[in-house]
């Protein structure tokens, strides 16, 4: 039914960026027992796992255990912001792996070089069998020195979405706001592939129409408590989709998101 379904194996992190709106539920990582309970929930709805809404995947003390148990059943995908990435270097079982290099920042008491060669060291060996997607900011302040350093290490030009190497490519991207009731934005029109295409399980069972609901706000059921069946078939999910197929957002949280119209 999903194209790929958000699992939030923890929402802690290793960094504090500018641009993230920050955890604000409970600290937590995920237990085996909970995650080896939604791998099998999952397996009628997806193929796909990414390991992302809040939190660095990476930071998650079993994240190579994760991987090799959802990789039995799913294509996995993280996101990292690359500095634990040395975790990882030895596993073959991660389909896609998303490097948001945005995340680098002085105040990490690294410096550019070292962050991105250490970076450098891990994708040349995971390239084999991975595909490696470096992201970064159109206005991040260190973007012209990355595109340097990459095309040096790569050989290459670097011109917007760029093959770089064997399964490996970059990407740009404008920052999104993070929908918020708080924010300066607000529409009551337009569609979201928000459950039509994929949903979000925060990591106390929480089930979000997406990846930007971020502090869970839009609880549509609790994975460990429900079954998706009975989830997709309630009413405060199935007024969303009905809603979003006449491009048309019910829900207050979803009329402060401009996350699909900035791509317009």
């Amino acid at each position: 039914m999903y194209k790929k379904v958000y699992v939030e194996i923890t929402n802690i992190c290793n960094l504090n960026c500018s641009f993230c709106i920050h955890n604000q539920r409970e600290s937590i990582f995920m237990s085996k027992d909970n995650f080896k309970i939604i791998l099998e929930k999952l397996k009628p709805y997806t193929k796909y796992l990414y390991f992302h809404v809040m939190g660095e995947p990476l930071m998650h003390p079993y994240i190579n255990e994760f991987i090799n148990l959802a990789s039995q059943y799913y294509f996995v995908n993280i996101t990292t912001n690359g500095y634990l990435i040395d975790k990882i270097r030895s596993n073959k079982n991660i389909r896609q792996l998303n490097i948001s290099l945005h995340s680098f920042d002085s105040k990490y008491n690294k410096t550019l070089n070292e962050y991105l060669n250490d970076i450098l060291e891990v994708t040349n060996i995971l390239k084999e069998y991975t595909y490696i997607n470096y992201r970064i900011w159109a206005n991040n302040p260190y973007k012209e020195k990355i595109i340097k350093i990459l095309e040096d290490y790569y050989n290459t030009t670097i011109n917007g979405h760029t093959k770089l190497s064997k399964n490996t490519f970059i990407d740009f991207d404008s920052e999104f706001l993070w929908p918020d009731f708080s924010n300066n934005y607000y529409n009551e029109i337009g569609t979201c592939y928000a459950l039509k295409d994929h949903i979000a399980i925060l990591v106390d069972g929480t089930i979000v129409p997406c990846c930007l609901d971020s502090k869970g706000i839009i609880n549509l059921g609790n994975i460990f408590e429900s079954t998706i069946e009975d989830i997709i078939n309630s009413k405060r999910y199935q007024e969303m989709l009905n809603n979003f197929k006449n491009n048309k957002r019910c829900e207050e949280l979803c009329k402060h998101c401009n996350f699909l119209d900035r791509l317009e």
